[in-house]
């Protein structure tokens, strides 16, 4: 059973000692304490409610929605025709049955680019569980079956009206949360996605800072390109746990984060290492607060999570409350609105 300090009761204290905790270094590591209140935490349902249903798929958002989520996430990718569709990887084959409809259509590399197809054909595409590519087996065992019922991949306006429509039904104001995905990649392919993005989210009335929505990409190029084309939207910059974003961490790399993004979505582990242990003081945490940087991490899942847990309930109030994050990504949308409602949201 973890053992944890009671960060709340400290958090109780002084301004002053909260500004010692969060800057703190000695034998044993300090926590960065919540910075904001319960009430302002969020749930961000990630691929919609993917730990129920197949990921990214209207009856997914439908459910993540049902069960209390803040945000709901939409990864972005566009057709041939430049239709922004919403599926995670800048291929089809891990979440749909394309390589059996169109088993010609993969590239060299035997991937199967949306920005191949139209829009027709990927809506003629049945979406299912994720696939483990190597043995073609479902990536997560215990989910929704593969090859159970119907899906299709959903189009970015498709997900955006079904939300909104829900908003208008049941009085209340879920968010969005689009990641661009590759924008590098859809630019060698003559695609402006980020303008393609912007387009859909202005017809449906995101067009200000205070607007629902949250842009993320893990490509600091298309976060500054969205500011210098006039976007004034929250972005969040995403970190990875790969070397390639460790410039991100440091000091000089959230100075440069907080000139164009609001908040960063960093991996679990560039804030805790499997086994619980902090990662240099928590200082991403902290060192984002003090940017002015929001932080949610990703991504919270119960049937894949460090075993210095006891309960997946335990993991989420630590990162919540503990560690201070602002909100985070969960599959299971739910209980992470069951832990805030328990703490008094």
């Amino acid at each position: 059973m973890r053992r944890l300090p009671h960060v709340r009761l400290l958090l109780a204290l002084t301004p002053v000692l909260v500004l010692l905790s969060l800057g703190w270094a000695s034998a044993a590591p300090s926590m960065p304490g919540s910075t904001a209140p319960i009430s302002a935490k969020i749930v961000i349902a990630h691929r919609s409610a993917s730990g129920y249903l197949p990921e990214h798929t209207l009856p997914a958002v439908a459910m993540a929605y049902a069960l209390g989520a803040d945000y709901i996430e939409q990864d972005v990718v566009l057709t041939r025709d430049g239709v922004p569709i919403v599926v995670h990887d800048i291929y089809l084959e891990a979440t749909t049955d394309v390589r059996q409809v169109f088993p010609n259509r993969g590239r060299l590399d035997g991937k199967y680019y949306p920005c191949d197809f139209t829009l027709a054909e990927v809506k003629s595409l049945r979406a299912c569980e994720r696939i483990d590519l190597k043995t073609n087996a479902p990536a997560f065992s215990g989910r929704f079956p593969l090859g159970a019922s119907k899906f299709e991949v959903p189009t970015l306006a498709e997900e955006i009206e079904l939300i909104q429509g829900l908003n208008v039904s049941t009085g209340r104001n879920v968010g969005i949360y689009p990641e661009i995905k590759g924008s590098g990649f859809h630019h060698q392919q003559g695609f402006d996605i980020e303008q393609i993005v912007l387009d859909v989210l202005a017809k449906y009335g995101y067009i200000s800072p205070e607007s629902k929505v949250f842009i993320q990409s893990f490509e600091p190029a298309c976060l500054k390109r969205l500011r210098a084309m006039g976007c004034t939207l929250p972005l969040i910059q995403l970190i990875s746990g790969s070397a390639e974003f460790n410039a991100l961490v440091t000091p000089a790399g959230l100075d440069d984060i907080a000139t164009y993004a609001n908040g960063i979505g960093p991996v679990t582990t560039r804030i805790e290492d499997s086994k619980g242990r902090p990662v240099d003081n928590y200082s991403l945490v902290s060192g984002a607060h003090q940017r002015g940087l929001a932080v949610h991490p990703y991504t919270f899942r119960k049937d894949s999570m460090p075993s210095c847990f006891s309960s997946f309930e335990e993991m989420l109030r630590h990162f919540y409350f503990d560690i201070g994050v602002d909100g985070l990504f969960t599959d299971f949308t739910d209980i992470a609105v069951r832990v805030l409602k328990e703490a008094g949201r």
